[in-house]
């Protein structure tokens, strides 16, 4: 018998440049967006106030950017970074080119950007991964890089 273990990629198996499509989607729901804002104590109206969001530029609640990057960074976990990845450094470039509403559905991918062994930590490297969140129609509702600190697969890896 052979006993399988979920895992993300160790970096010798991320090459720039790959990209991971993540399934499923998720829909963003209102409970989510309140939940979140609340979580994070973000009292904005435009994520909260039906009557108020309806006379904005967007004529609607708009969903909290941070719940929109949250997803678009962690929907991957299982297919990158499940127990691979020892500790985020830090954002780069983080932008959202186009709000996202209640009811809308997110498709996130990756991209594998530079990556580079660590000078200081022994079988350990530093990989740059694009995230990006998609809206139902196509539309780039959110990018965001990351740059993290990975284990090397065991020398006895035996696990594919």
């Amino acid at each position: 018998m052979t006993i399988h273990t979920q895992r993300g990629r160790y970096y010798d198996e991320m090459t720039t440049g790959d990209v991971f499509r993540h399934e499923p989607g998720r829909t963003i729901t209102e409970a989510d967006n309140v939940q979140f804002c609340t979580m994070t104590m973000n009292s904005q109206s435009l994520h909260l106030d039906a009557v108020k969001s309806a006379e904005s530029e967007f004529g609607q609640r708009l969903v909290n950017s941070l719940l929109t990057m949250s997803i678009a960074c962690s929907i991957g976990v299982p297919d990158l970074t499940q127990k691979t990845t020892i500790a985020n450094l830090g954002f780069g470039e983080i932008s959202f080119p186009a709000p996202v509403f209640i009811g809308d559905t997110l498709y996130c991918e990756t991209e594998i950007g530079p990556k580079r062994p660590s000078s200081s930590r022994p079988r350990q490297g530093i990989v740059t991964l694009e995230h990006r969140a998609l809206n139902q129609h196509g539309v780039l509702v959110c990018k965001a890089v990351r740059t993290a600190l990975v284990h090397f697969a065991p020398e006895d890896d035996a696990t594919t």
